[in-house]
């Protein structure tokens, strides 16, 4: 997968499958290498910053073609910005990353620098060398008062970067479920496609992300739909050595093709359970997310997280030359696949 932030060190319990690396926080910086304006403005000397901008540009580039704004922004230091924007510096400027100030505040969480920024009309559709925009960011970072912010602002919630990942899809990719949950509610496209044409539910299934799972169905998510491959959310959780799950998600489909769920009919739901490994708990799947009963259900045991594959005779097949048996190994009652 390539890296779709730069730089960063993978986290323990992301998604192994599609992980988005993750941003450097901040700028690397070496005093030696910059000006005494961009020195100022990196260490929050506002009384050194307004005696250089007597005789300095107020929007004067390094060689990162970072102007002042960007490090003050990266670092948080509001009163420095203040002072910027009040002097009519330039808002929407981008260094070497194609990254604006408000996406360096975003990506760095200062939310007080990016507020400000964004009641002062920086743009907060810029797309970065990546095309990710800062909303990108934010969702990378689970912050979710700066999405807030920025959805106010009229930012693109379904916006792709070069991979074809939406922040929906960004915030999958780092586990981040709280955020999943919030882009959801506010409108994000449940079946958004990457340039595999994988969906959420897809990504979501290769690692095995059982917790996502159950949230991207709640809204929706359609099990049968396949990428440029052919492959369904049930392959992409087989492939990624999660058998059991590979087989949940098989049943579930069966049982959708005979009885589609309803806000009436919470009976028939699928029900995820298998002890100590992926789909530990027992919850309804498919139900709308206002349905009482079925939210009461899902609500027990969401602390056990699904990245822990299948093990076993039966978890997966050890030839290369055999092919994947993607049908069910037992027989399920469509009343409650998943047995509790």
């Amino acid at each position: 997968m390539k890296k779709i932030f730069g730089f960063g060190k993978k986290k323990k319990g992301q998604s192994p499958a599609c992980r988005a690396s993750l941003p450097g926080v901040g700028y690397e910086l070496r005093e030696k290498e910059l000006g005494k304006l961009h020195r100022a403005a990196a260490g929050g000397d506002l009384g050194k910053l307004q005696q250089l901008l007597k005789k300095h540009n107020i929007n004067q580039l390094d060689k990162e073609n970072r102007t002042p704004l960007h490090l003050a922004c990266a670092n948080g230091h509001s009163d420095v910005v203040t002072y910027l924007v009040d002097n009519k510096c330039k808002l929407n400027l981008c260094d070497n990353d194609n990254r604006s100030p408000l996406m360096k505040a975003v990506q760095c969480q200062q939310e007080k620098c990016a507020t400000m920024l964004l009641e002062h009309g920086a743009d907060p559709n810029l797309v970065d060398v990546n095309s990710n925009t800062a909303l990108h960011l934010a969702a990378q970072t689970a912050n979710i008062s700066l999405v807030v912010q920025l959805l106010e602002y009229n930012a693109h919630i379904d916006s792709q970067n070069k991979e074809g990942y939406t922040p929906l899809t960004i915030a999958i990719t780092e586990n981040h479920q709280e955020m999943v949950e919030f882009l959801l509610r506010k409108g994000a496209d449940v079946h958004a496609r990457d340039k595999s044409k994988r969906t959420p539910l897809m990504i979501a299934a290769s690692g095995g992300e059982l917790s996502l799972i159950k949230v991207l169905l709640q809204y929706g998510a359609d099990v049968s739909h396949k990428d440029i491959n052919g492959w369904t959310s049930e392959d992409h959780a087989l492939t990624g050595g999660y058998s059991s799950l590979g087989k949940q998600l098989s049943e579930y489909a069966n049982w959708k093709n005979v009885e589609k769920p309803s806000p009436n009919n919470t009976k028939g739901m699928s029900v995820f359970s298998s002890p100590d490994r992926v789909g530990d708990v027992g919850f309804a799947l498919g139900a709308p997310a206002t349905d009482k009963e079925v939210i009461d259900d899902l609500s027990q045991g969401d602390s056990v997280r699904s990245s822990e594959k299948d093990e076993g005779d039966d978890s997966w097949l050890t030839s290369e030359e055999e092919e994947l048996d993607f049908t069910p190994k037992v027989k399920c009652s469509y009343g409650k696949i998943f047995h509790t």
